[in-house]
């Protein structure tokens, strides 16, 4: 029982802090689409899966290999092995994250003119360099908070972070006075440079803190060689499958606005569709991800624990349901995304002409959400090279998809909606299966239809209400139907279990 507390705490706290963290990211992406516009925002995600890519190959996996490594010393009292493993790994990482740096730093000018080929892009490249390093040893700290379930600090330093984040671009816009697109990027990614740091710096201090807290008796430990491969062996296969997934992104990223050109779109045009899209309407349908990504941080270091337990009644019970959490969340979103669509675009980012975006990016949530939380369930059934096979499979066919569905004139953008719905399926269904090697899952088609029913019955519910509040707020109006939606789907959800388990 106190293990199923201690889990659910975590989460809520976590998820308490993740949603802060991504409404304050979510007002950054409001506030950049009205300083940059839709092409501004188009270039600054030029920029991001270079960015990804590149932190991607740095710091992948380190995270929940950390949190691992930090849960299992921990238990034992071994704190001479953790800090060692810690210390030693921070040095692997930081020699390795300088090598990266140095490299993208030089190679920028090439990336910006033969890769993303736009000029305008080379400055805010090598602006992201110091990002890179910072977060590369950030990770390192928030894998150890995580394992030995310290969660609080780290989310309250993430919370600040994203909220400097805004102030100091906020600062530099103002002291800059400009209208140049290229500016204004490279000010956005000072910005995000400027919050690693400080996440970093604070990360340590609190490090620092807790370790002089810890009392224990230095004891012998395996050399640093042997503690550094322990780490790589679990975190080399998340890195590979972040740096795959990051590469097929940046190419993804970099095809589509040449797919949309030869459709039939300007070229300007294209990175305002790509901006609409991926920069306004996903945001939008996307936003409850900081729930699923709670749910896997915790999720990761509970069901090793619960494995190496044998306790797979238990196992089984939490994977069920994470699961259910994920599908309800979806198909809430799907509720909400389409019965005011126009107005949420207009709300967050004052567009009036991004309804049909969102409710193409919402129709794949539930399946989307589901997916999303195998890979927490699979790192905990220490599962990394299935992830890694799986994502090969997924994002060769994600690249391939959306090379010929963006370059159809009709579909444009919508191919994006299309490759989601394609991908996240095929992920789900291969994912599932190997957990079902492990787990009998033993998932009721019923309950899922039953769900489903319950969403349209919610979703027409809701419509009907709507001219009701024809003279309210865009704002209150909006509020009341997410409230509505999210609201009406969880109470379902805890009725239907109620009267299934009695």
């Amino acid at each position: 029982m106190n293990e199923e507390n201690s889990f659910y705490k975590n989460t809520f706290l976590l998820t308490a802090a993740n949603i802060t963290v991504g409404m304050l990211g979510f007002i950054f992406s409001i506030y950049l689409s009205k300083i940059l516009g839709a092409e501004g925002v188009g270039l600054y995600n030029l920029v991001m899966p270079i960015y990804n890519l590149f932190i991607g190959l740095m710091t992948a996996g380190i995270i929940a290999a950390i949190s691992k490594i930090a849960a299992v010393y921990s238990s034992r009292h071994d704190y001479s092995s953790l800090f060692k493993s810690l210390k030693s790994f921070a040095v692997f990482n930081f020699i390795w994250a300088i090598i990266i740096g140095i490299m993208v730093f030089f190679a920028a000018p090439a990336i910006g003119m033969m890769w993303v080929k736009d000029s305008r892009t080379i400055l805010a490249i090598k602006i992201t360099c110091p990002a890179m390093i910072c977060i590369a040893l950030s990770n390192i700290l928030k894998g150890y908070f995580y394992g030995i379930s310290k969660i609080t600090m780290p989310a309250i330093v993430d919370i600040f972070e994203k909220a400097m984040r805004i102030v100091v671009f906020l600062m530099i816009v103002v002291a800059l006075s400009t209208d140049n697109l290229s500016t204004l990027v490279c000010a956005a990614y000072i910005a995000l440079t400027y919050g690693e740091f400080q996440s970093l710096f604070l990360l340590y201090l609190y490090f620092r803190y807790t370790k002089r807290k810890i009392q224990y008796v230095p004891s012998k430990t395996e050399n640093s060689f042997q503690l550094v491969f322990d780490i790589i062996i679990v975190s080399l296969p998340l890195c590979l499958n972040a740096f795959l997934n990051n590469g097929f992104y940046t190419l993804s990223a970099l095809v589509v606005p040449r797919r949309l050109v030869s459709a039939g779109f300007s070229y300007s045009s294209a990175l305002e569709m790509i901006g609409k899209y991926s920069g306004m309407a996903i945001v939008i349908s996307n936003f409850p991800i900081v729930i699923i990504n709670s749910l896997n941080t915790v999720l990761v270091p509970d069901l090793s624990q619960t494995m190496e337990q044998k306790d797979y009644f238990l196992a089984k019970s939490r994977i069920k349901e994470v699961l259910a959490i994920s599908f309800l969340l979806g198909l809430a979103t799907i509720i909400v995304c389409n019965t005011v669509p126009d107005s949420l675009g207009y709300m967050f980012f004052s567009k009036k002409d991004i309804g049909l975006y969102i409710r193409a990016a919402s129709i794949v949530c539930p399946i989307s959400f589901s997916a999303m939380s195998m890979f927490g369930i699979l790192n905990g059934l220490s599962r990394q090279k299935i992830i890694l096979r799986n994502a090969i499979i997924t994002e060769t066919l994600e690249v391939t998809c959306l090379y010929f569905l963006t370059g159809i004139y009709r579909i444009n953008v919508y191919g994006y909606a299309i490759t989601a719905l394609i991908i996240n399926s095929l992920s789900l269904f291969l994912n599932l299966h190997e957990v079902k090697k492990n787990v009998d899952l033993d998932i009721s088609l019923c309950n899922i239809v039953i769900f489903i029913l319950a969403a349209i019955l919610i979703y027409f519910m809701i419509k009907l209400c709507l001219p009701f509040m024809s003279s309210f707020n865009p704002i209150v109006k909006n509020t009341i139907v997410m409230i509505a939606g999210y609201g009406a789907m969880a109470l379902f959800a805890l009725r239907y279990q109620s009267r299934v388990n009695s």
